[in-house]
Order: structure tokens, then C-alpha cells, then sequence
């Protein structure tokens, strides 16, 4: 059994930072299913939302949060973060993080959803530079044990092993190296592993965003909210051979058009922001607008900028479409939505506090409240940050608990599974039918046909799981299953059309209106 002061489960910006923030204090084991840089983080292009320009004002930034969120952020989170976003920019200035400048001053860009300039960025590749200097500090710093291509397996509670306590008392974890399950122990545990958009089949995130933490927090007796807003990101680059490569949201901030394969924009008779409008608009329009025409994609479109400004500030994406023969500075991009973003989640308080006494949820993991229907650009990597901290703040302050002994994971009644090909047929169905069925536009039939099949999967699944050696492949398919569920649960439970969430049963808006909250059966 591994034993520490503060278990973290992911390898992005909310971990890392959790880790370098508690490290002075406690011992802090860091576990990721793959590399450290493997996850969402590294990917984000675009940048992070801070009020730092003199014309700019935390009640601006509260206001666009709350109109992006349709009605259903909540405002003492979204006022929570905003507060603290330039503090949590100003730490990753202390660390070497190199943003972009103009003149000496931070460069800051504009992104859909947001009234001023207040996007820090690195170039178009800030997560990728912002995971590179937390990677190299927590390398170096003492304290931090990284485990590396440990997957979890499921988290361990009192009731789980006979105890009376409800606490979270450790975990499982599949060690990629050994292909053992590892017992590890501590009186908090974080989970930070990002979202779920593998669950459909086309998404902006890497391979490991499988919902690994909302499912073992949900099978553990937390509670999850706002599962059915799924964030669909409008410009995902078109291309056979570009496996998710995101067009950031600030090509359309510094002027990008969206059009038609004939050259029209479309975007103006959408919504009068254009192409400035909030990404669920825009995802939504170029859905009707690939429907209405038969379009494979349509065409994102910043070739009258001038060649100079293109490779400023936007030299990857620049790169990248090169390499595949799209000269941006000269033709537009191919582009169609992508599943992006999971704005609910485990539902957590301002220290990042699960319904589980030792479990914290942070991250894309978290359903803090600050997204509600709908995330505001670059809001994402902020609310990392500052829950991050807060988290280890409440970790800090929390008085000794006493530590329980952990059983060993007993596998001595499985074996090694012989036909591993049903896990990728039934992977490759469920990203198939969530794609159809539970996608950008919903109806109640079509959800209702995804939960026949849900649940048809789920118990093909847990006779795998109870009969055969855990897998990687297995356990994320386990998680994804059960993140498809809470999904389109939430979905059918929400009566209205909102944010993310577009029911054509149910086409307007319903008022009052409330988060969605699902809670685990009381026996689990």
C-alpha cells in the first residue's frame, strides 16, 4: 500500500497545480493514466480570462460569465473566480510562464462571449506552454511522487470496505507497467482528470478524457450536476488525417469569418454578434447551416489579415494547416463542431469539497458553478487555477483524520480477458449513437433510444468487469458508459432548451429554472 498526506488523480493544469500549491506542506502522489502531458490541458489554445486591462472590471467579467451561462451560473462562484483570476495569472508569471506581449505589457486578445480584451495567452498555444513550466517545477520539486501510467480504478470509502466512517479513504489503481492493481492511501483525495468528450465521436480532447473522476465519484455516492450541458466547440479543423485539432476560439476574436463553400457569412443573420457570439450560437448555426445545405464542413475564414499578424499570433495553427496544404494566409479553413467541453460534473463547493468527506473535485472534473449552461471562453483554465488553490487551502486547515487499513485489490477470481474486441466494438457504438442521438440538437426519442442502449451496454460491460482482468481499455470504456448515462439523464430531465442544451421537443425557455442535480442510489 502507497501512503501519503493528499492523493491527486490528473496531470493538468488543475492537478499540477494542486500539488505545487500543498507540496510545501504535505506528502503529495500525483497519478495519470498515460504521460503527464497527455491530457486536455497541453491542448488549449486560445488562453486564460483575467481582468487586468484598465477599461475592464470584475462586474464586466461577472456579467459575460453569467449571459454565456444562460441563467443558470451561480454567482457566488462565478464572482469567486473572477476576483481571483488575476492573482492565479500573477503565479504563473512568478513561475516563467512566457505570455505574449505587446509594447511590455501583457498582450491581451478577445475571445466570443467576452465584452473587453481580456485574454492572456501564449501565442495560440497556451495550455501546451503553461503544462511545460508546472511539468518541469513539479519535477523538481521535493514532496511530489508522480505515477505515471496509473489508471484509476475505482476510489475506496468506509462503506465500501465495511467501515462506518463515509470518508474517501484512498484508491485502486492499475499500474500500466506491473498490470497491478496498487492500494493507495490518504486522508484527502483530489480528483482532477478532466472531462468526457471521448464519449462522443468527434471531440477536441485527447484520448484520455474519458470521464474517469465524475464516474468513480458517481459509483462512490457523490452527487453530479448540469451533466446534459455538453460545450460543442464550432471550429474543429476538417481534415482526414487532423485527429481533433481545435481552430481557437480567438482566430474568430481577431477577425476570423465564418462562410459558406459559395463565400457568404452566415453568422449575421444567426445572431447580431456574428461571429462574436457565444460558442453553443455558433456550434448550433453551423449545424443548421451543414444540415440545410448537405455540408460535409464549412469554412473558417482569416486570410485578409495581413501574413505577419497570421504568424504573430497563431503560429501552430498556421503550421499545422500547412502541413496538411491549407495555407490560411491565403484560403480558409475547413471546420466543423467538435464535443469540447464538460461544463457539469461532480458538484463541489468553493474548496473544491465533494459530497464525500476527503474528496475534492476540481477541473473539468468539478461542477463548481461557474459555467451553468454554457462555458464563457477561456474560463476553463482560470477556474483551475483558483479551485486548485482553494482546495489546498481547505486541505491545509483540515484537522487529522485517522487513517483506516486498506485491503489489498483482490483479483484472484478473474482471468485475462480472450476477446478484447468487445470492448472496441461497444466503445466505437456508444461514440456512434451519443454522436446521433444526444449531440448538438436533441430530441426526446432519440435520447430515449440512447438509454435502451446504455443500459444494454452497462450490463455487457460489468460482466466483463466482473469476470476479467482489469484493462485500460476496459476501465475507460466502464467510465464512459456511466458518463453517457448521467448525460442523457440530465438531458431528458431538463424540459427546456438552454445553453448547451437544445431539446426540439422542448424549444423555448423555462422559467424558474434550476441546475440539474443526480444523486446515486442510497445502496451503491
Amino acid at each position: 500500500m502507497r501512503d501519503f498526506d493528499v492523493l491527486i488523480v490528473g496531470s493538468g493544469l488543475a492537478g499540477l497545480s494542486a500539488a505545487l500549491h500543498l507540496a510545501p506542506t504535505h506528502r503529495v502522489a500525483v497519478l495519470t493514466k498515460r504521460a503527464l502531458n497527455d491530457g486536455s490541458s497541453a491542448w488549449a489554445q486560445g488562453g486564460i480570462a483575467a481582468v487586468l486591462a484598465a477599461g475592464d472590471s470584475f462586474d464586466a467579467h461577472v456579467e459575460d460569465t453569467l449571459v454565456a451561462g444562460a441563467g443558470l451560473c451561480d454567482p457566488e462562484a462565478t464572482r469567486f473566480v473572477v476576483e481571483h483570476a488575476p492573482e492565479a495569472i500573477g503565479w504563473l508569471r512568478e513561475l516563467g510562464v512566457p505570455f505574449s506581449e505587446e509594447d511590455g505589457d501583457l498582450h491581451l486578445t478577445r475571445e466570443g462571449g467576452h465584452s473587453q480584451r481580456r485574454i492572456v495567452h501564449v501565442t495560440d498555444a497556451t495550455g501546451a506552454a503553461v503544462q511545460q513550466v508546472l511539468i518541469e517545477r513539479v519535477r523538481r520539486t521535493p514532496n511530489i511522487a508522480l505515477f505515471e501510467n496509473h489508471t484509476l480504478v475505482d476510489l475506496i470509502t468506509g462503506p465500501k470496505i465495511g467501515l462506518d466512517d463515509p470518508a474517501c479513504l484512498g484508491l485502486y489503481a492499475l499500474d500500466g507497467e506491473t498490470d497491478e492493481v496498487l492500494a493507495f492511501r490518504a486522508p484527502h483525495t483530489i480528483l482532477a482528470t478532466g472531462g468526457a468528450g471521448k464519449v462522443y465521436l468527434y471531440t477536441t480532447n485527447p484520448d484520455t478524457a474519458t470521464g474517469d473522476g465524475i464516474a468513480a465519484a458517481w459509483r462512490a455516492g457523490a452527487r453530479v450536476s448540469n451533466m446534459e450541458f455538453i460545450q460543442f466547440h464550432p471550429t474543429c479543423l476538417y481534415h482526414p488525417h487532423a485527429k481533433s485539432f481545435l481552430i481557437s476560439e480567438a482566430v474568430r476574436g481577431e477577425g476570423g469569418l465564418l462562410k459558406l463553400p459559395d463565400g457568404n457569412r452566415f453568422m449575421p443573420k444567426h445572431d447580431e454578434r456574428a461571429e462574436l457570439a457565444p460558442r453553443d450560437v455558433v456550434a448550433r448555426a453551423i449545424d443548421f447551416e451543414m444540415k440545410k445545405h448537405g455540408l460535409d464542413c464549412v469554412y473558417l475564414d482569416i486570410s485578409h489579415q495581413p501574413a505577419a499578424f497570421l504568424k504573430e499570433h497563431f503560429p501552430n495553427i498556421l503550421a499545422r494547416c500547412l502541413e496538411l496544404g491549407i495555407d490560411i494566409t491565403r484560403e480558409p479553413i475547413p471546420v466543423v463542431p467538435a464535443a469540447h467541453y464538460t461544463c457539469g460534473g461532480v458538484l463541489s463547493d468553493l474548496s473544491g469539497r465533494t459530497d464525500i468527506p476527503g474528496l475534492y473535485a476540481i477541473g473539468e472534473t468539478a461542477c463548481t458553478g461557474l459555467h451553468g449552461a454554457n462555458r464563457l471562453a477561456s474560463n476553463s483554465l482560470v477556474e483551475c487555477m483558483v479551485f486548485a488553490r482553494a482546495a489546498a487551502g481547505a486541505i491545509a486547515s483540515a484537522p487529522v483524520r485517522e487513517r483506516a487499513e486498506l485491503p489489498a485489490w483482490d483479483d484472484s477470481r478473474v482471468i485475462d480477458a480472450d476477446e478484447t474486441v468487445v470492448i472496441s466494438h461497444n466503445w466505437d457504438e456508444l461514440r456512434r449513437f451519443m454522436w446521433d442521438y444526444v449531440g448538438i440538437v436533441r430530441t426526446n426519442k432519440r435520447l430515449e433510444r440512447a438509454s435502451h442502449r446504455i443500459a444494454l451496454l452497462q450490463a455487457e460491460i460489468q460482466e466483463f468487469y466482473a469476470n476479467f482482468h482489469v484493462t485500460r481499455d476496459l476501465l475507460e470504456l466502464r467510465n464512459l458508459v456511466q458518463v453517457a448515462e448521467l448525460i442523457v439523464r440530465s438531458a431528458q430531465a431538463r424540459h427546456e432548451s438552454r445553453g448547451l442544451h437544445f431539446s426540439r421537443d422542448y424549444p423555448s425557455l423555462a422559467e424558474p429554472t434550476a441546475p440539474t442535480v443526480l444523486a446515486p442510489p442510497a445502496d451503491r
